[in-house]
Formats: C-alpha cells, structure tokens, sequence
C-alpha cells in the first residue's frame, strides 16, 4: 500500500512482502478519548498526533490505517530480534498451550534450560541469574544485592544515567525530567559524566566508535588526556562525597536515554578498579546495550575490557515480553539467601521460553554481526550529515546503539531548540521513520532499531533524515 505522507521526500521505502490485517479496533478518535479518560497521563504520547499501531513485522510497524514505518526505536531498545520473529512467536505459542505459569517453588524444564543458556553467554564467574520482570526491578534488585553482600550503603552513578524509575532506582537515574519532588535517592551519590562531546574534555580520539567528536584531541598514542581529567573527577567523589568504603558503582557501558553517550577508553576499568579498593562492587546495566547490539561484543562491559560482578538485562532479553534478569557471582547471589526474596512472576516458564527463542534467533540469524556491520555503514552515513549541516553536533555510538545531537552550532554546542528539534522528527516519522529522542535537553536522536534492519533499509532512513534536516535549513532560510 502506497505511503499517504505529508512530507514529499526522494527516498524509497524498501519493499516489504508482508501484509498486516485489517485494523478492526474502535475508531482513532474513540482511541484518543480512553486515553485521555482512563489511561495515566504521566504515561505520554509521541508525535503531535499520536500514531495508533496495530502490527509489526520484523523492522516494520504498521498503523491504524496501514501505513507502514521503519521502526529506528524498537519500542524503546526493546525489540531485539524484530517485531513477532516467526522462531520467538512459535516457540511462545507452543509454551501457551503448555504451561503458563507455575510457581518457581517447583522446578519445571524452562526455567533451568534458560538459566543455563543465558548464563553461558557469560564470562566465569557470572555464572548465576535472578530473573524479574523489568529493568527498574533488576537495578533495584542489584542495589540491594551490593548493600547486602558489602555490608555498605553508598552506591555512585554517572550523571546522564537511566537506571530505572521506581522509588529505590531514581536515586540512581540522573536526568531531571525523570525526578519526582520526594524523598529518594538516600546512599546514591553521582558523579560527573565523562561526555567527550559535551563535557569539559575530551576529543577526536577518545571513544570506541567509528565516528569520533570533530572536538580538537590532545591526547596522544595509548595516552587518554581526556580519561584522566575525568578520573579523576571521579577520584574528587570518592574523597569527598562517599564515605571510605562503599557498596558499588553502576554505569550503562554507554548511556541510553541520555542519547548514546560515549566514555574515553579505558575510563571505565579505572573507576572498576578505584570503586573495588573501597570494598565496592562493579554494576554493568545492559538494559539496552546486551545482547549484542553494540556489535563487536554481547554484552557493553566487554567493550570495555572489563568484567563487573554483577550484570542487569532487560529490554531485549524478551525481545518485547516482560522480562529481566540479574546475573552475578554465587557468592554474591548467596547474600540474598540468608532471608527470603521472591519473585511471583521471574522465571516463569513462558518468559524462559521467550527468552531461550530470543538467544536462539540472535545466533541463528546472526544479528550481532548484523549489528556491527550495519550500524557501522549507518554511522557513517550520517557523519556525512555532521559534515555537511551545522545543526548535527555529534554521531556517535557502536553497533545498532546510535545517537545524532542536534545543536545551534558546532562552536557552542548549544543544544537545538526543542521545537525545531521536534519538527525535524515529525517530518521524520511523516516520511515513515520513526526514531526515539533523549539526552538532557531531549536534543538527542536515538536511534535503536530491532537488530535485523539491513543496510538498503539505512539508505532510506538516512536519505529520509538527510530531507528533513533540509527542511529545516529552507524554514530557517
């Protein structure tokens, strides 16, 4: 079916030889009129005229109307291995006639095979997994894990970082739009965020991706000036805010919600290093960086050379159902034995069948490679676009983990008024690509999509993203 878009653009939608059925819900305006009478409205919509989804199809999303997007988000990082993947829906159909739900008091089959699945992609001695139902609840879980096991209270985190928005987790999530005006975040301390783009140092040399900051570098061969400024910054938090031992530290191996934010190399093994001196624990939060969507590696600590003692999963683990999970070391795990800790629903025998499928389908269609190879060619494609307007600051960003700032000028890096920024991401979706924004000042584009899109499907997006930015010069003009 022919695009109906309000934006006329040159780029062709790659062909798609699936075809959704017939929307046969209640009409967009009754959609509307529920959502404003009995849906939150802290849960908000995007888009000025919010689009009413009703399939998906691998990196395809089709509307109300069936109109078709590439989708660039995957439901906020969250489809993996693309929409309904035929291995994922086969094997959870088959488990529904099966057996649902069963208390994990008893053993049944799924819960042992996913957990000795899951924790083989692991390097020893993460060996053994808690399984939750989101990421907030594995973050939650793994502060108390840290307290538990060091016997200290203080934890540090970056600021930038999303780790959750529950009571427990917004002590560690350091973005002011997520912030509620109570008490919380008491034992969470945060410390600066080694930004090599936005921060006060760092360059053309500093981070592990394709595409460096155009920002000058003094660092030399093997020798990270940037890194070390913001060690020690860090090293600053540990003398003054935090008392002499510690129960952890927790990062994303690159900030998700704060628009794919890149640390210099080696920053990361460092802080592991000075946070373990103080009896802490090293928290890597793979939410959105696991399962190989950074490319080269599976999960986002190895890019790091590093390895935490406890990992977080979310999002992609479960490719859309709800479903998380905390590895770690049995020793640490065993500080949660001492009382009871229990979880109704982790590990239930559908969300292990989902998501043993979700692994199987990641290896057999070879979607970590997939990941590096057309991320890369994305990348830079669109440092073409930082090269050629003013208003694109910065690509950056590893694998299908990709963020474009936007700002007024290279100089300042002021970041681009919100509703510019909006209407170039309109324009974007009118043309059928649909992309996530984050960052501070939401001056970011996120750009996460299933792992499965192919480099003809980057043509279109980049060529749609390429009209739009012109758009925005001739409305400037």
């Amino acid at each position: 079916r022919q695009q109906k878009l309000n934006v006329s653009t040159q780029a062709k939608m790659p062909p798609c030889d699936f075809v959704p059925e017939k929307y046969e819900s209640y009409p967009y305006e009754r959609m509307l009129k529920i959502r404003e009478q009995n849906i939150a409205p802290s849960l908000r919509t995007y888009y000025k005229k919010p689009l009413l989804l009703h399939q998906g199809h691998m990196q395809w999303l089709f509307d109300h109307e069936g109109q078709r997007y590439l989708d660039l988000f995957a439901g906020i990082v969250t489809v993996s291995v693309g929409h309904c993947h035929p291995k994922v829906t086969m094997a959870t159909q088959k488990q529904l006639a099966r057996l649902w739900h069963t208390t994990n008091i008893y053993m049944y089959p799924a819960i042992h095979e996913y957990a000795e699945k899951l924790t083989s992609f692991f390097p020893d001695p993460l060996k053994v997994v808690y399984l939750t139902n989101s990421g907030s609840e594995a973050n939650d879980l793994a502060m108390f894990m840290a307290r538990l096991h060091t016997r200290n209270f203080d934890i540090i985190s970056l600021r930038g970082g999303y780790h959750g928005g529950s009571p427990y987790t917004l002590g560690l999530t350091s973005l002011t739009p997520y912030k509620h005006g109570v008490a919380n975040g008491f034992g969470c301390t945060t410390t600066m965020l080694p930004d090599v783009f936005r921060g006060p140092w760092g360059g053309s040399r500093c981070r592990d991706s394709p595409v460096q900051t155009v920002r000058k570098c003094s660092c030399t061969e093997g020798a990270c000036l940037a890194k070390d400024q913001y060690i020690e910054q860090f090293k600053d938090t540990l003398n003054t805010s935090v008392p002499k031992t510690v129960a952890g530290f927790i990062a994303e191996p690159m900030q998700g919600v704060n628009g794919a934010v890149q640390y210099p190399i080696n920053f990361l093994k460092e802080a592991y290093q000075l946070i373990r001196e103080r009896g802490g624990l090293c928290i890597s939060d793979e939410v959105q960086t696991g399962f190989g969507r950074t490319g080269s590696h599976f999960w986002g600590f190895q890019t790091h050379g590093v390895v935490p003692d406890i990992v977080t999963l979310a999002k992609g683990i479960g490719n859309g159902f709800p479903m998380a999970a905390v590895v770690t070391t049995k020793e640490i795990a065993s500080s949660l034995a001492q009382n009871l800790h229990f979880n109704t629903f982790g590990g239930n025998p559908l969300a292990c069948v989902v998501g043993g499928a979700v692994l199987d389908a990641i290896e057999e269609d070879g979607l970590q490679k997939n990941s590096e190879d057309v991320g890369t060619y994305m990348l830079l494609e669109l440092a073409k676009l930082r090269d050629q307007f003013e208003i694109v600051g910065d690509v950056r960003g590893k694998g299908l983990m990709i963020g474009v700032e936007m700002v007024t000028d290279k100089d300042s890096r002021r970041p681009l008024p919100a509703e510019e920024i909006s209407q170039i991401w309109e324009d974007c979706k009118d043309m059928g690509v649909l992309i996530g924004r984050g960052g501070l000042y939401s001056q970011t584009f996120r750009i996460k999509p299933p792992m499965c899109i192919t480099k003809r499907d980057v043509d279109f997006a980049v060529e749609v993203f390429h009209t739009a930015l012109q758009r925005h010069v001739e409305r400037a003009a």
